[in-house]
């Protein structure tokens, strides 16, 4: 067994007690599409860890915030909580692809931890670098990201989508959807798109502000 830097990402459906079977069905549906959009930056496959629960496990570099905004912007979207740690994982050389469900390491427990005390607190996205003065930016800024995608509706959730996914400026969300430029202004303005571009790109380079590898060198612990 050896170890090596990797980012753990923990998802799960607020509330799926009450659709247990339909929010199984979302998340299948949601594994796919985060397969595919971390293709290049996959460590194991994601995969479940309960019936309600996914789990990922990604290179350090990856971005936390593209698994966010697929779940919360998606045509069926279904409140999530996500936890995002990067530490050290333990990698056996003869697990080949195996999913990330069944991969251990110090970064794997500081992750169930964490979405353990998301729950308790309800909060709906955490994301640990292991670096305090970054972690503490990224706990002020997170929570307020989580309010904002929570309160989109339906068409907004695409607007959104085709401007923060897609990165399609105004003039050409108007000619995908088909309808008046004024009609999205009116979408970008009510939705608050603005606001999210600027806090998804702040979330983002704070984030890679801690992207160093503080475990390697020995000066910092294993994040907690």
């Amino acid at each position: 067994m050896t170890d090596q830097m990797g980012l753990v990402l923990f998802g799960d459906v607020v509330g799926s007690r009450r659709d247990s079977v339909g929010s199984s069905a979302w998340l299948r549906e949601l594994v796919g599409q985060l397969d595919e959009a971390y293709a290049g930056s996959r460590l194991a496959p994601f995969g479940f860890t309960q019936g309600d629960e996914l789990q990922g496990l990604l290179t350090p570099e990856a971005d936390p915030i593209e698994a966010v905004l697929l779940a919360a912007l998606g045509p069926e979207q279904r409140h999530m909580r996500w936890v995002a740690v990067r530490g050290s994982v333990d990698v056996d050389p003869g697990a080949g692809d195996a999913p990330a469900t069944e991969r251990t390491g110090p970064a794997f427990v500081a992750a169930r931890e964490t979405i353990a005390a998301a729950r308790a607190g309800r909060d709906r996205l955490v994301v640990v670098t292991g670096q305090p003065d970054v972690d503490e930016l990224l706990a002020d800024l997170c929570p307020a990201l989580a309010d904002l995608l929570a309160d989109l509706t339906g068409r907004q959730r695409l607007v959104a989508r085709l401007a923060l996914i897609d990165d399609l400026r105004q003039s050409e969300v108007a000619d995908r959807l088909n309808v008046r430029r004024a009609t999205i202004s009116v979408s970008f303005s009510r939705a608050r798109i603005r606001s999210l571009q600027r806090l998804v790109a702040g979330i983002r380079r704070v984030y890679s502000s801690g992207s160093s590898d503080p475990w390697r060198d020995g000066t910092r612990g294993e994040p907690t």
